[in-house]
Order: structure tokens, then sequence, then C-alpha cells
């Protein structure tokens, strides 16, 4: 589909114009002084050398005006003026500089003026934004949430632009220790025109990012990439659900509702713990160690907050037939649950609602304070509670990690993590929704195997592609009809005889026919795409041993091909039979 170029910057942010407009003015003022100074001389008498009366040309004039209206004081030209013609340069000397304070100083109003300053950005802003060659994302909103994700960007070698409506969040880019320049612009994102200025259709962009918080704003954001760009994905941040709904109408592919993600995983803990292990363990932050979490316990719950979160999570109690007790400043809009009026911070309303023969709390509320609050009472009262925590601000993590929860939920972090699973590795997305459809045996057998294997510190997750570009060896192989299993490629091409520390988790095929955690005789294909799982350092071996045709005959047949042009002439006369013959 052909996409429109970019457009040339409109005339209301054109630093041109707007300087022209404001100067209008003041250019006038002093085109009329120097006028009516270059006539006042020509018709002033003066005299030359032998006293004769003369009046100068209104070149002279013109060049005596020009340098007295800004310098007052050069010399009297061609003749020493006569006294009518100082009078009248007198005059003229405090015009001018009665114009020149007015000119100046809106020169000085207009450099301060935000419009124009607003309008410099802008036009630096597009000329950047222009001149990027490398492929970037377009990062609506710059909030705890997008900076997480520039930083993540930037870690995986991407470029990202963007757009933020608060200056002050915008002008903590320039603080960060980026690899590489990050492209910003202060304005609305929602408005189409700003998101092609911010290069919605370049040909570098290759992705759209919403995650403003305001759902209206990230709903226009997916409708104008969908129009204008329907070529790119976007991810796109919702937290109602007629938003969400929206969305998905008209096709987003990437719909992220942080609290619903996290009701499904509460959701997923109840129905089968080990799958929620599992997922943790997959989903973490690299190279952290993950230690087995405390099973949510089923039993009554207590839930403070009614709001949009602890709406999800009574949903997600609700399907696995959780009791579950509500706290909340008003009555929520169903009677089915019982619920107690209160905010939860006080031990009044916890004692009401049974705190001390629940098993779990959820402090769901949107203050960061209140959650705490209700955290400690709760403990306090009963110390082997289940204990959820809503975390709303990022900045507020040092006291979160004060207080020893079992679960805290920080929405920032949920979107980023699934954002990031999306670009990174593609295949992760719906591997995990094969874990989520699977039994709790199930689960508990893969948990075993993989943290037996790999330990419980968080693995590298990435996909590899069976094609010339990506595996070149393995392709020109499989292309000649050869038959090569995943056993043989997770050997290491140091010892044939030891396996890398890396597993197969999925092997997606064009002709839908998908396997998940593929046995070790499957034979792998042109075009397979692999996910793995393994240890640091497995990723780049594996690699290699697709690779490269020395790394992959080692590990095939166990011998090691001539590494030179010299070497493989030499190999190839060992092989020749000899033709001397013994007398």
């Amino acid at each position: 589909m052909h996409e429109p170029p970019f457009e040339p910057l409109a005339r209301h942010h054109s630093v041109f114009f707007l300087i022209m407009r404001r100067l209008r003015l003041p250019l006038i003022l002093l085109i009329s002084i120097v006028a009516i100074t270059v006539l006042g001389l020509t018709l002033a008498p003066g005299i030359d050398v032998d006293g004769r009366p003369h009046y100068l040309s209104f070149f002279h004039a013109l060049y005596f005006a020009s340098y007295t209206a800004t310098t007052i004081g050069f010399g009297e030209i061609p003749y020493a003026f006569s006294d009518q013609q100082r009078l009248w340069v007198l005059v003229c000397i405090y015009l001018s500089v009665v114009g020149w304070a007015y000119t100046l100083g809106t020169v000085f109003a207009i450099l301060s003026d935000r419009n124009l300053q607003q309008a410099i950005a802008t036009q630096r802003f597009v000329r950047a934004v222009q001149h990027l060659g490398e492929p970037f994302y377009l990062i609506c909103g710059y909030g705890e949430t997008g900076r997480l994700i520039c930083h993540a960007l930037d870690r995986l070698g991407y470029r990202s632009v963007v757009i933020e409506r608060e200056e002050s969040k915008v002008g903590e880019i320039d603080l960060h220790s980026y690899a590489a320049d990050v492209p910003f612009l202060t304005a609305d994102a929602s408005n189409p025109e700003t998101l092609r200025y911010a290069g919605l259709t370049h040909e570098s962009c290759i992705g759209v990012i919403a995650l403003t918080n305001d759902d209206s704003a990230n709903l226009a954001i997916a409708i104008a990439a969908r129009l204008l760009a329907p070529r790119l994905p976007v991810m796109a941040r919702a937290e109602a659900l007629e938003t969400t709904a929206n969305m998905a109408s008209f096709g987003t592919p990437h719909i992220i509702n942080p609290f619903e993600k996290f009701g499904d995983t509460l959701a997923l803990a109840l129905h089968a713990p080990a799958a929620w292990q599992l997922l943790g363990w997959l989903t973490g932050l690299p190279g952290t160690t993950v230690e087995r979490h405390r099973e949510p316990p089923r039993g009554a719950w207590v839930l403070c907050g009614h709001g949009r979160f602890g709406k999800l999570m009574v949903d997600a109690m609700d399907s696995e037939a959780v009791p579950v007790t509500i706290i909340d400043r008003q009555p929520p809009d169903d009677a089915t649950h019982r619920w107690v009026q209160g905010d939860g911070t006080g031990a009044v309303a916890l004692l009401e609602a049974g705190i001390k023969d629940a098993v779990g709390i959820v402090a769901g509320t949107s203050s960061d304070v209140d959650n705490l609050s209700i955290a400690v009472t709760a403990r306090e009262l009963n110390k082997n509670l289940f204990v959820i925590l809503r975390q709303n601000h990022y900045a507020n993590r040092a006291l979160y990690g004060a207080f020893e929860s079992d679960i805290t939920v920080v929405p920032s972090e949920i979107i980023a993590h699934e954002c990031l699973a999306i670009l990174s590795t593609p295949l992760l997305a719906p591997f995990l929704d094969e874990i989520r459809s699977r039994d709790e045996e199930w689960c508990a057998w893969l948990l075993d195997r993989m943290t037996r294997r790999l330990g419980w510190t968080v693995p590298d997750v990435w996909s590899e592609r069976i094609n010339l570009s990506r595996a070149p060896a393995l392709y020109r192989r499989l292309m000649r009809g050869e038959t090569i299993t995943i056993d043989q490629l997770l050997r290491s091409h140091g010892n044939r005889n030891e396996f890398l520390a890396c597993e197969v988790l999925y092997l997606v095929r064009d002709d839908d026919d998908d396997l998940v955690i593929p046995a070790a005789n499957t034979a792998v294909r042109p075009g397979d795409e692999l996910l793995l799982a393994g240890r640091p350092g497995a990723r780049g071996r594996f690699g290699f041993n697709i690779a490269n045709e020395h790394s992959l005959n080692y590990i095939l047949t166990g011998t090691d091909l001539p590494g030179g042009w010299i070497w493989e002439k030499l190999a190839q006369r060992k092989k020749q039979p000899s033709n001397r013959h013994l007398p």
C-alpha cells in the first residue's frame, strides 16, 4: 500500500512566519523612521566648502541614516552639516533610538515566547526524525512504562522516538544515559498530525507503542496507526474494558490491560500454581534468580478497593470459586459478595471483614500509601496472610521493597514486560498461552525439567528462524535433503558429546504443525521457527552452530573441516588415491 510521504511543516509551526508576524510592527516603524530621516536630509539645506548651498543626494542621505540609526556617530558627509541639517539629525537620532529600543524589546520577547520555542523544537524534531536511517519505534507517552521500554529498546539496539504531553517528563530524556539520541516532542500524541511529524509513515518506523495514561488518547493513536500506517504493529495500553473492546473491533494486534493481565495471572496461580511459577520463571528479568513463591492459598480472601483493579481481582477469584469480602468506601454494584464500608487502613474494617480468619488480602486502591497501610495493619492482625500489593507509582519501589509482600503488582512493569516480550520474542506470547491451557500436572513436569536443566535463574529466551540469512549453514544442508534433528543442533561445538545449556520450547511451521516441547529426535525443516530458553552464552553458541559450516559439520559428523583455502587443498590431496606403484 502506498503511504503518503512526509509533508512540510504546517504554516503555524513555521519559525520564519512566526517571527515575521511578531516583528511586523517594529519593522514598519524602523522603515518609516529611516524613510523620514532620508527625506528630511535631502530637503534640509547645507553648504559646501565654497559656501554655496548644497543638498544631500538620496544615496548619501540613506548612507548617513543607516549608520547613524545603528551606531550614532560616524562623521558628517560629504561636507560638514549646517545647523538646519544638525537639528534634523538630532530629531532623527531620538526617533531611531526609540524605534530600535522597541524593536529589540520585541525581539527579546519573541525569543522567550513559548510558541516560538515550540515551533523551533518541532522543526528540530521533524528534521531529526526525517534523518533517521535506522529502525525505530514510536513511543507515545514517557511515563514510568515509557521510560522502562525506552531503556530496554536502547539495550536491544533499537532507536526510539518519543511524544509526551507533559514537559517535565520529556525533560528527563536528556538526563538518562541512552546509547543513541532519542528525538522527543512535547505534544498531544492523539493528534494525527503530530504522529505524522513523529514518523508514523516513515519508512524506518517498525512499530507504535501507545502508553499514555489516557485511554481515549491511546485509542486515537491506535486508530491513526491503523489508517495511516496499517503495516505497522501497534501495542496499546488500555485500562477500561470498553476501550479494550473498541481497540479490538478494528484489529489492534496487541492490547495490554495490566489489571486484566494480572487478574488472569492470579486466576492461573489459584488454578495451576506450577503454571504460574513457570510463567514467572520465563518472563522475569534475565539473569535474576527466581525463588519459588508461596502459592496463593484457597480460602476466604479480603479485597480493599473495588475500582477497575479490584473488580478484575474479584472476577479472577470468582472464576476459581474463591470467596472474597470487599472493603470499599462505596458499596459495590452487585450484591453477590459480602462487603464492608471503609477503606481498610484501620483495624476496624479489617476485623469486620474477617481478616483473622482470611488466608489472603489484596490491597488494590489507587493510593500507594493506603495500600501499604492496609498491608501492614492486616499483617499485624494475621501473620500468615498471603499479601498482594498494588504499586501505582514506580518511584515508591523502595517502600514496597521494605515490606515483604508475596506479590507486588506494578502496572508499569507488567506493560513493559508484555511489550518487550512481543517486540523481542514474538513466539513467547503463543507459548505462554499454551502453558495457560495445560493442566497442573503437565506444567509441574515442565517446570521441574527446565529448572533441573537450567536452574532457577531466569533464562535468556529467544527465537531463531531457519532461513538463509539467520542460519545459512543449516539451511543449505536442509535444502540438499539432509535430515537434521533438534538433538544434533543442541550439541556443543567444543565437544559434541556435551549439550548446550538450552532447550527448544516451541517449534512453529508454516503448515500450522506447531510443536510444544518438541522431542529430541524431531527433524527440523527450512522455514521453521524455534523458541529457545537457555543460560547466558547459550544463545551465541547455538547461533554459531546453525550459521557456521565448520561448527555444524563437527556436531553432525564429529570431523573438523579444513579452515582455509590452503588447508582445503591439502585435505583434497590427502583424499586423492596415490598413483605411485612400488617396483
